[in-house]
């Protein structure tokens, strides 16, 4: 009997080791950039357990504060990747993270409602464009054949920063509170915003704008990848800014994404209050278990981005852990009251809303190149933060008038099934790229 053996071409195997070079040289510190964001952005969320009482903030006008940070960022998202395009990555992704680190840091001296709704809007504006820029970024270095894994590796930031960003908070609080005569929710926005303004200082000097800057890739293999993405790029039909902001597939696709990151805020904002309403008082404890869902996030989203890659499928994908992130919060509703079980819910929910996220980006640039792709990936995330807007306010409402916040976490539930529903009205030919071997 003949047996066969899958064998890597010396081409496969330079391209492989150049496209891991690049990986390397480039995740670890986007990665560590989208924490930052992330952490800034969710902080929020822990800094709630003390400094609602400090301020006299209802639920409603914590959530509405919360969601205000979206405004700004959807009224300034576009115009800032479009900015991109004009002075290049690096000088505007290291202009983002100055700016909003310091406006974090800032958080520190809200003292009324209206400053609480003032600072998060200058937040979301300062931070406006920051993934969209990423994403874009992510696409002058890797080809859709790769996108998927890529992608998922670097929004891993987002559950990392729960897994990090958790116990820290809690940590912080509970450690600082007091310490010259500021309360540990002021403590926690000043020391997890000034170190976004040294790794925005870090970007300007490390990243490089393009694949023939980077000087620490050979002649050769800056030409490799070259010749991969212009030959990708001629299958895009879509290139023009107009093509980017009316075309029907990507108003479709930032439709898609609305109802995905429904889900994705309410687990953001809302983890540390559903974890303390099953049981735990203790800031730091809430911080830790917090972590766990995250963390298993972290994991999932890595292995269905390297399945989805490998199988050249997008749709199934995206769309069976949207149901999975349904469940979850369904279950965490049902059993709010148990610690154990609610926290296994609400891990199996994380797992599925974080692995929808990184999926969806690898479809826009799928139909999208050139400025088309810098402002469709831009207004996708735009319309996605409309319900960074709806979905807080939203619990907020519903805990301000019920007393529950499980009827508001069953609404977001309902859009990952509607969102995961929607992906197969998206053609399977526009974004699906066939099985990859040997890579």
């Amino acid at each position: 009997m003949q047996t066969t053996t899958s064998v890597v071409t010396p081409y496969v195997a330079t391209e492989s080791a150049t496209y891991s070079k690049v990986m390397w040289r480039l995740l670890p510190f986007l990665f560590l950039c989208y924490m930052c964001a992330y952490l800034d952005r969710i902080n929020v969320g822990y800094a709630k357990l003390q400094m609602m009482q400090d301020l006299g903030l209802s639920d409603a006008i914590y959530g509405l504060g919360a969601g205000i940070f979206f405004v700004g960022y959807l009224l300034f998202e576009v115009p800032s990747n479009l900015i991109l395009l004009r002075v290049g990555a690096r000088r505007w992704i290291a202009r983002i993270m100055v700016t909003w680190g310091l406006i974090s840091a800032a958080m520190m001296f809200v003292n009324s409602p209206t400053s609480f709704y003032i600072m998060r809007f200058l937040l979301g504006v300062a931070e406006a464009g920051f993934i969209p820029a990423i994403l874009l970024y992510l696409t002058y270095w890797f080809p859709a054949s790769r996108r998927s894994k890529v992608t998922a590796l670097f929004l891993t930031g987002i559950p990392m920063s729960g897994v990090i960003g958790g116990p820290l908070s809690g940590w912080i609080m509970s450690a600082v509170h007091g310490l010259h005569g500021m309360a540990g929710w002021q403590w926690l926005f000043l020391l997890e915003g000034i170190p976004t303004v040294f790794v925005g200082v870090i970007a300007y000097f490390y990243l490089d704008d393009k694949v023939a800057d980077a000087k620490w890739l050979s002649a050769s293999q800056r030409t490799m990848i070259e010749t991969n993405l212009a030959a990708e790029s001629k299958g895009h039909a879509l290139h023009s800014v107009r093509d980017g902001l009316t075309n029907p597939r990507i108003l479709l696709l930032s439709l898609i994404y609305f109802f995905f990151t429904m889900g994705l805020y309410g687990v953001s904002f809302w983890l540390p209050t559903i974890v303390k309403a099953s049981g735990v008082s203790n800031p730091l404890d809430i911080g830790l278990l917090s972590a766990i869902p995250y963390a298993a996030a972290t994991a999932s989203m890595i292995l269905v981005g390297q399945s989805s890659d490998t199988r050249g499928e997008r749709r199934w994908h995206l769309a069976l852990p949207a149901a999975l992130g349904a469940v979850g919060l369904c279950a965490s509703v049902a059993y709010a009251h148990n610690t154990a079980v609610a926290m296994l819910a609400l891990t199996i929910g994380t797992m599925g809303i974080m692995t929808t996220i990184s999926q969806f980006w690898t479809l826009p640039p799928t139909i999208l190149g050139g400025a088309a792709a810098a402002a469709g990936i831009a207004l996708a995330n735009s319309v996605g933060s409309i319900s960074g807007v709806i979905s807080p306010y939203l619990i907020g409402w519903v805990q301000t008038n019920t007393g529950t916040t499980g009827n508001g976490v069953l609404v977001l539930a309902a859009s990952l099934v509607i969102g995961g529903l929607l992906v197969f009205s998206v053609p399977a030919r526009l974004v699906n790229i066939g099985r990859r071997d040997n890579r």
